[in-house]
């Protein structure tokens, strides 16, 4: 890997340039919140609401990180106080749009395993109705519990042939119209006769997916309620978060932010490039770290060791990967500062981490619906075929950050 420290012919960049830094972010933060509260952010949150929140998360990262960077050239005691108040805020705003998105990932990716055709384009289907619709269903009672998603959601239901009210009412349809996980998953003779047949000829055109296809809806409907419910709940804590004491005193803190920036007496005449130095030591060290080697092999033997596991613990090999995702967005933050764009293998190569990052956490919500008692057999099959994909993503991101990170030039002004 090609790499420079941030060159030591240009001059020294003096704290102003950090003191405009941290005014333009507070400013966004402020213009973001404003935006919140003219949109509206009740139980169903605009569009306008939703980017106006990912508008807020963006300028507190930004602001908390400069804080970590930079502490040397600010008032100790005001960014040490700062910097758990902004983390909070951009951690609570992040759990809603982390559940939106880990289900729809997981429901693609089921979508794909399943063997149905592509996803059409349906106008403003959002990728979880669409994929609810397009599953091929193994079971009686799945499209009406597709359509009570879809209902659930506010949008329109995906056809499918219709269900008598008696294979509704007594196909183990929990109350909210999803089918019941459990013992009473037992099916009437009557509708295993039809599910086998169906089954049989399904098998015809993909004979080697016959099994995933049976538990594919009823492991999407599984992790449909199980990740609605978290955000919903995320966006509650939300909303309870925005309206607190805790916040308004944070939003007040950086209403002063964007007019006076508290620099301390050792700012002046300070040099703020040996500081992102700093940040881009700590990331090449926390790379060297990671088994590179290991992640440009096609095959993880170790990683599926740990897939394997019963623990419930997090995956061992995923925490230095997203420690140097945290490195590597800090270090991106500093060269915002510096009015320094980051090369293009950084970027590509924090896109991989992010990838890395989903997948690592939509196996572990897979990992957690495999948990869930009582499941019915081909349940329990689909969602661990789910798992196992989500693993060969993280690999794959793994691999890709391998790759990117060999192209770096990292400090390039």
């Amino acid at each position: 890997m090609a790499q420079r420290h941030l060159d030591p012919t240009a001059g020294p960049v003096p704290a102003d340039a950090l003191a405009g830094y941290l005014r333009d972010q507070a400013t966004e933060f402020l213009r973001a919140l404003r935006l919140h509260r003219e949109t509206g952010a009740g139980a169903a949150a605009s569009d306008g609401s939703v980017e106006a929140a990912r508008a807020l998360r963006r300028a507190a990262r930004r602001i908390s990180a400069s804080l970590h960077t930079f502490q040397p050239v600010l008032d100790p005691d005001w960014s040490e106080a700062m910097r758990p108040e902004l983390a909070w805020v951009s951690g609570t705003l992040a759990l809603e749009h982390a559940c939106t998105s880990r289900l729809d990932q997981l429901l693609l990716a089921l979508h794909r395993l399943s063997g149905a055709p592509p996803l059409p384009a349906r106008g403003t289907a959002t990728p979880r109705t669409r994929a609810l619709a397009g599953m091929t269903l193994g079971t009686p009672g799945t499209t009406a519990s597709a359509t009570a998603t879809a209902a659930a959601h506010g949008e329109k239901a995906p056809q499918g042939p219709p269900v008598p009210d008696h294979e509704t009412r007594t196909g183990g349809a929990s109350g909210n119209g999803f089918p019941a996980e459990g013992a009473a998953e037992a099916e009437h003779p009557t509708r295993l006769r039809r599910t086998i047949t169906a089954t049989a000829d399904r098998k015809a055109a993909t004979p080697d997916r016959g099994n995933l296809t049976v538990g594919a809806a009823k492991a999407g409907a599984l992790l449909d309620r199980q990740l609605t419910l978290a955000r919903t709940r995320a966006h509650s804590t939300a909303l309870q978060a925005l309206g607190s004491s805790r916040f308004h005193a944070v939003a007040d803190k950086v209403a002063v932010l964007a007019s006076e920036v508290p620099l301390s007496p050792a700012a002046a005449g300070a040099d703020l490039r040996p500081l992102a130095d700093a940040a881009r030591e700590r990331l090449a060290d926390a790379v060297a770290a990671l088994p590179l080697l290991t992640a440009g092999s096609p095959y993880n033997a170790e990683a599926l060791i740990h897939g394997l596991s019963p623990d419930p613990a997090p995956h061992p090999q995923d925490a230095p990967w997203h420690q140097v995702r945290l490195l590597l967005r800090l270090h991106r933050y500093a060269l915002e500062v510096l009015h320094a764009g980051p090369d293009p293998g950084l970027l590509a190569a924090g896109e991989a981490l992010d990838r890395h990052r989903d997948a690592s956490e939509a196996a572990a919500a897979a990992a957690q619906a495999a948990r869930t008692p009582r499941i019915a057999p081909a349940t329990a099959y689909a969602l661990g075929v789910l798992h196992a994909d989500q693993r060969h993503e993280v690999e794959a991101a793994r691999y890709a950050f391998q790759r990117s990170w060999q192209k770096v030039t990292i400090g390039t002004l």
